[in-house]
């Protein structure tokens, strides 16, 4: 019987291993592509516009200056711009956007606005617009540019795949810093001649409220991502104010305690630069005469201030990139939010120190931009939006 067992149990085996190597086999026909053709890893870059501070070319030339984020902050290249004033010489860089929906970089001047494909770098259009261009703010759904005049009476929506003027919204205001909201419903208008915040209905490009007054013309602003609050610098203010973007009531006003109001290089105007880290969780705060960025709980309200960070010269501007994990100030300090460190300092091919307002981060899978940050430090928390 000995003989037969052991051939029965040799039968029995070879079936379990075949039925066995069956199903590996299918299994790994049907998983094969998904291991086959792994996703190309993104990339992270930072775009930096120059001149981004007034015209000075010795903050990093006339171009745009792009840096690893994930190779800390290290210099890959320097991209041609447009955008020469009447004299023939490198005009102020007033503000970059990105729209992957055209995978174009805009970049407005004093004069005109410019269209460069982000594939190719290549410039596929320079405007030149009535009343000149300030700070300029793209649509979520990357179609529509709103355009300030340079600090006139109106702003001007354009198309952003052709330029072409879609309308003209007055506002006597003295047209300046712009955001789109993040659901793509509302425009925020500041001009630096109004202590009134104008809001924008995006699909009829006409204002329909206004928050404030709040205590001095509005300068920077930043806003939370349930478009509920809007936090604002004003002149001859070493802080910020507070409105509610739901009621139009102005509802706090943060002065930074330990630090006096001094002289400022540029911008006349003590704190010229405000974001929200993207969890909202803090307000990073501009202060150019102590050549400072104060740092504010803002999980209270009104928000604590918590701490201070000197960088290397004066800031005027702030954002973070996407992650919140580094903060940017507009003086090519790279800051460590976490830390409270700086960890790196923008430079270019040349070892040159680079410091721009506008900047703007870019994802890239393979060749293809894929994701965008925003140049005003903008909180992304959705919950709650209105």
């Amino acid at each position: 019987m000995k003989p037969e067992k052991n051939l029965l149990f040799l039968l029995v085996s070879g079936f379990l291993l075949t039925m066995a190597t069956a199903w590996v086999s299918s299994s790994q026909q049907n998983f094969a592509p998904a291991f086959g053709n792994p996703a190309p890893k993104v990339q992270r870059y930072l775009y930096v516009a120059t001149p981004g501070i007034r015209n000075y070319l010795g903050y990093g030339g006339h171009g745009i200056q792009v840096f690893d984020i994930d190779n800390n902050h290290r210099f890959v290249k320097f991209i041609k711009t447009a955008g020469l004033s009447k004299n023939g010489k490198p005009s102020n860089v007033k503000g970059i956007d990105v729209s992957l929906a055209t995978n174009c970089i805009y970049i407005s001047t004093l004069e005109a606005l410019q269209c460069i494909d982000i594939t190719t770098e290549k410039i596929l259009w320079e405007k030149q617009y009535e009343g000149g261009v300030d700070r300029i703010s793209i649509s979520p759904d990357g179609k529509i540019i709103y355009m300030p005049s340079l600090e006139k009476e109106f702003w001007t929506v354009v198309d952003a795949k052709t330029g072409d003027v879609i309308k003209k919204i007055v506002t006597n205001s003295g047209a300046h810093n712009t955001i789109y909201g993040p659901d793509g419903n509302y425009v925020y208008l500041a001009g630096l001649k109004s202590t009134m915040l104008n809001v924008a209905d995006a699909k009829t490009h006409t204002v329909t409220k206004q928050v404030g007054p709040f205590g001095a013309d509005i300068r920077p602003f930043t806003i939370n991502g349930a478009q509920t609050l809007v936090y604002v610098n004003v002149n001859g203010l070493l802080g910020f104010e507070i409105g509610d973007l739901v009621s139009g009531k102005f509802l706090h006003r943060v002065v930074v305690e330990g630090f006096n109001i001094g002289e400022v290089k540029r911008h006349g105007c003590p704190s010229h630069g405000i974001g929200l880290t993207p969890d909202e969780s803090e307000i990073w705060l501009c202060d150019g005469a102590n050549n400072r960025v104060h740092v504010f709980d803002n999980t209270v309200m009104p928000p604590v201030q918590k701490t201070s960070i000197l960088v290397r010269d004066m800031p005027g501007w702030i954002t973070f990139s996407v992650d919140g994990k580094y903060a940017y100030p507009s003086t090519g300090d790279v800051i460590d939010v976490k830390t409270r460190k700086i960890i790196a300092t923008l430079e270019d091919q040349n070892y040159n120190a680079v410091q721009s307002e506008k900047m703007v981060e870019i994802h890239f899978s393979g060749s293809k931009a894929v994701a965008t940050g925003d140049q005003f430090g903008l909180g992304q928390v959705r919950k709650g939006a209105r």
